[in-house]
Parts: C-alpha cells; structure tokens; sequence
C-alpha cells in the first residue's frame, strides 16, 4: 500500500531565486524530506484562488540550492504564462486537485492572503498540520524591521494558533511565542519545541592564497543585522593602520537598509577594500567561507542565526553577540562573544584576531570540533515529532 503524501508549502520560494536565510532553510528542509518519502510542494496561487501542487519550473526554483538571485530582490515572481494559466482555469472553475495527505508542512513566514486560505488546504489533510517559526523579531526591535513585517506579525503568530505543532528553530524563539501567546491569554496553544536547524559540511574547496587577511560577513543588509556598527569598526581599524579586507555577502532590504547602503559607497568611495556581492550561490558561498580569516555577524537579535554555524563549520572563527539564540549558538566554542555589538566592542573583537594569529588559530581549531546537525539529522527529528502530535482541530 502506498504512504500518503507529506503536503509542502512553497508559496513563495518557488516564486523567487534569493538565497536568504529563510529560503535556504525551505529548499534545504524540502530537498532532504524528498529523499525521505513522497512529498507533494504546493502554493497559494493567486491567479488561481487556490491551492495547487507545483509545475515543473517551480519544483525546480524550490529544489534549487545552488540558485543565485540576480534580481537584488527576494520577493516572489510569478511569470505572464502563471498569470494566465490561473486566470483561465479560474474562470473555468477548475479547482486543483491534490492528494489525500498525511500531513502538512510549512517552512516559510507565510502571507496574510496565504494565512485567509489555510483552511482550504488542510480540508486536504488526514494528518498533523506543523509550522516551522523562526522569530518574532519585528515585535522586539520594530524600529529595526520593514513597516509590513511588523505590521504582519501579529495576525501570523494568531495564525499560528491553528497549527497543531509548531518548531521553532531555537529556544529564544520558542521562549518569544510561548510568552507572546500567554500575554494574549491563549488557554490551548499547540505544542512548541526547539528544533535547532541544519547545516551540511561543504564540499572540497581549495583555500585560495590572499595577500591579507579578508574577514567575511554574510546575511541580508538591513537595519537588525547591524551592518552600520560593522562599518564603523571596520573603519576605525583601517585608520589604526590594520590591513584587511572586508567581505558582505547579501542582499540589502530597502526598507531599513539605505544607511548602511551609503556607508558601503562611501567608504568604496574612499578606496577603502570592502565588497559587496548581493546574494551568492551555495559554492561561491563555500568559496568565500574557504578565503577568508574568520567572520563577523554583527546581528542585534536572531531567530538563529544560521551564517554563525556555517562559519564555525568551515573551521572560522566568528564574532557574533552572546545574548538570545546567537549565544546558544556560540557557546559551544569557536566564537568571539560580545555582549553589546556596537562599534567598538566589534573593533575590539577584530583587532584581537588581526592581531593574533595564535588565538585565531586556537578559535579555529575549536570550530573545526563542533559537530552540528546535518538537514537530514534535522528533517528526520523534524517528522519524527510530527508523527507524535494530535490533532487540535
């Protein structure tokens, strides 16, 4: 007898070819659970008005791990021929028809519009519904986050409420829910867990020679992330007369991101050697993690914070913050903490591996001695659980 199909939705990566975090997360979670058991992905489509499992080239976006985004943007597109091929079967009145399932999954930080229609989709469901959450950041530092984000937040983490488990991807986050659920009053929440997520070690990458250190600092360039703080201290060291390059991987939301934007031209201006590369495939991230000295993540507050692990299972050090999920990260060894990511505790953290090549060497070899867990690891524990839920509805 056939295993019922798992339900997956991939609204909106497979409408995008950005690598951001949450999009990584999606395609790595989606490729390992394919490898598991039959799966269907599926979205909203908004031409259609209804769910529908994925064609050919959008199964083919969401499998796409090597993707890179050249369109600086990581909202979804749909296509003239989506467009259409959804108006006309919508004025038809076809309705897609999807399998009986054993249970529905989703990755992604879905839409209101996605939100209003979830119930259609879990008509469809025999089994547990599970949502995966990454933060409630826009709630914490507001001033920090896109407008529509903060303005989302709320009516998701309601929304949340109709799932009948959620995993949240750290203790922080699983903390921000629970909390924020009980300040509503909420007397029969789904179960939450904290579910670290995965990283897969990468391939064989020839470290190439560089004439000076470069320090690397990957994640999407918006006001959170703290790119300014970087930039001054990077600054203040190349005025102390270090030599070093620095290195940004990601892509700027034009929301919060214009400052540090005309900082990064500025200091090009100037001659100063930093680069910018928007968002990278997966090799020519491996690359730049293979180049570079050790890393720096500047980052006020994380769901996760996924370039952390990266960086320590490439075997370089990193300077992250001690607080929230990034300290349950680095307390493993391998980093250097700083309680407060401002300017000078940054410039302080990255003279001290500037200038000494010995204890950048000690924090590497810490590094090279963790062991995280693989996204098979992560999508095994993952179903496991669900398997154990009840059905609140």
């Amino acid at each position: 007898m056939n295993e019922a199909p798992l339900l997956f939705d991939a609204t909106h990566t497979s409408h995008t070819p950005a690598q951001t975090g949450i999009q990584r997360v999606c395609r790595s979670v989606f490729v390992e659970l394919e490898r598991r058991g039959p799966i269907v992905p599926v979205c909203f489509d908004p031409h259609l008005g209804d769910w529908r499992q994925l064609n050919r080239t959008e199964r083919q976006t969401l499998s796409d791990r090597s993707a890179n985004s050249t369109a600086g943007s990581r909202g979804a597109k749909w296509t003239l021929a989506q467009k259409v091929t959804g108006h006309v079967r919508r004025m038809a009145g076809r309705r897609e028809k999807l399998p009986p399932a054993r249970g529905l999954l989703c990755v992604e930080l879905f839409s209101a519009r996605v939100g209003r229609h979830w119930s259609r989709l879990r008509e469809r469901v025999t089994g547990p519904t599970v949502a995966v959450f990454h933060d409630a950041i826009g709630l914490k530092l507001p001033e920090l986050t896109p407008p529509a984000t903060v303005a989302r937040l709320p009516g998701y983490l309601q929304e949340l409420l109709s799932f009948d488990g959620v995993a949240a991807v750290s203790e922080d986050s699983a903390a921000s829910l629970r909390d924020y659920w009980k300040w509503l009053g909420i007397a029969d929440a789904p179960p939450v867990i904290s579910l670290g997520l995965g990283w897969d070690p990468p391939p064989s990458v020839p470290k190439p020679s560089t004439s000076r250190p470069i320090v690397l600092s990957v994640g999407t360039i918006e006001g959170r992330k703290n790119h300014r703080a970087l930039l001054d201290a990077a600054e203040q060291l190349w005025r102390e007369g270090l030599a070093f390059d620095l290195e940004l991987i990601g892509l700027a939301r034009p929301a919060t991101a214009p400052e540090a934007s005309t900082q990064l031209q500025a200091l090009r201006k100037s001659g100063r050697p930093v680069r910018v590369h928007g968002s990278v495939s997966e090799a020519a991230l491996h690359e730049a993690y293979a180049r570079c000295a050790f890393t720096v993540y500047p980052s006020l507050m994380e769901g996760f914070g996924l370039p952390v692990i990266e960086s320590l299972g490439h075997g370089k050090p990193c300077v992250c913050s001690s607080r929230g999920a990034l300290g349950e990260i680095a307390r493993g060894g391998g980093c250097v903490l700083v309680d407060s990511p401002d300017a000078n505790s940054l410039a302080a953290a990255m003279r001290s591996l500037l200038e000494n090549s010995a204890a950048r060497e000690s924090l590497a070899g810490e590094a090279r001695r963790r062991r995280f867990r693989s996204w098979a690891d992560y999508a095994g524990a993952l179903t496991e659980w669900m398997s154990t839920l009840r059905l609140r509805r």
